[in-house]
């Protein structure tokens, strides 16, 4: 019987130690690993048939949650490779390519809109640091370029004030990355961190929820929403959640390059350094959500982006 437990042991080490989290694969393997255990107990060798039966996408499964599982198991069947062992490997295109969905982008007036409706929460005896973290937390999450769970899950260890810079820790398939802090950002969260000791002196999160913990993903959108509904033109009918904050961050970082005349090739890696992505595509990709006449503009050298942009369809 082949050793999966050790080679899956072996591989989750290699992930950590290059800047992954664990956590991001080991479910999947360890599924894999019982899946061998219960109907290929004598098998020296992950072969075609017990990869592809493996791989098959199950009727539970949505496209992305079947792309994600196979992307996963397929990073563990290049590590047995890689070190010599005998295994199947995928074809190259077995999973379809991942459907980018459009994200709406703010204009600068629904931003200001949005930021003065979280200043005028008033406090809430039952949650008595609402009205004072809803409105720094969004603004960090928009001016820094944050994932949302970058944002409600920060350390108050990781938030240096003096010298306005976040430390943003792995999580899940993301490595650990230093985030400045523009100035009237970082003086914002001085006086938030003022009275955060006032409440809640030594807390272990910069926004702690009343367990002390940080607060939930649900809630996050969930009062974003309730920010958006309320500041909206009544018209609009757009679908938003709080990772839009971080697509128009990137886009409005694009057009201000791009209205200095500046060589957004040579500009890119350190957007895509700064977002934390862990393909440069990914950063490239938002040239597509720039206004069409900006799109054009010179300074954007398409033969060189071109093999790196993913495919946008109509349907994005």
């Amino acid at each position: 019987m082949i050793d999966i437990d050790k080679y899956i042991a072996n591989m989750l080490e290699f992930k950590e130690s290059i800047g992954y989290s664990r956590g991001s694969y080991e479910h999947v393997l360890k599924n894999f690993r019982n899946y061998v255990f219960k109907v290929y107990p004598e098998a020296e060798v992950l072969n075609e048939e017990i990869v592809l039966n493996w791989c098959r996408k199950r009727d539970t499964e949505n496209p992305v949650g079947f792309r994600t599982r196979i992307q996963k198991f397929n990073e563990f069947l290049k590590y047995l490779a890689s070190i010599g062992i005998e295994c199947y490997k995928l074809p190259p295109n077995f999973t379809p390519k991942k459907v980018r969905h459009t994200p709406y982008i703010f204009t600068d007036d629904e931003l200001l809109r949005i930021f003065a409706e979280s200043d005028k929460l008033i406090p809430n005896p039952q949650s008595p640091m609402l009205h004072i973290i809803i409105p720094v937390i969004y603004r960090l999450i928009y001016f820094c370029g944050l994932r949302p769970n970058e944002g409600r899950e920060l350390l108050t260890a990781d938030v240096d004030l003096d010298a306005g810079v976040l430390f943003i820790r792995k999580n899940k398939t993301h490595s650990e990355r230093y985030v400045p802090m523009a100035n009237d950002m970082r003086k914002l969260c001085i006086e938030y961190k003022q009275k955060l000791d006032q409440i809640s002196p030594n807390s272990e999160y910069f926004f702690p929820s009343r367990s002390g913990k940080p607060y939930a993903h649900d809630w996050l959108n969930k009062s974003f929403h309730k920010l958006w509904e309320k500041s909206k033109i009544d018209t609009n009918k757009a679908q938003v959640c709080v990772y839009s904050l971080r697509h128009r961050y990137a886009t409005a970082i694009m057009m201000k390059w791009l209205d200095e005349g500046a060589d957004i090739n040579a500009k890119l890696p350190y957007l895509s350094r700064y977002m934390g992505h862990s393909s440069f595509s990914d950063t490239a990709y938002y040239i597509h959500l720039l206004p069409e006449h900006l799109v054009r503009s010179s300074a954007i050298d398409w033969a060189k982006l071109n093999s790196l942009i993913p495919e946008v369809t109509d349907n994005e």
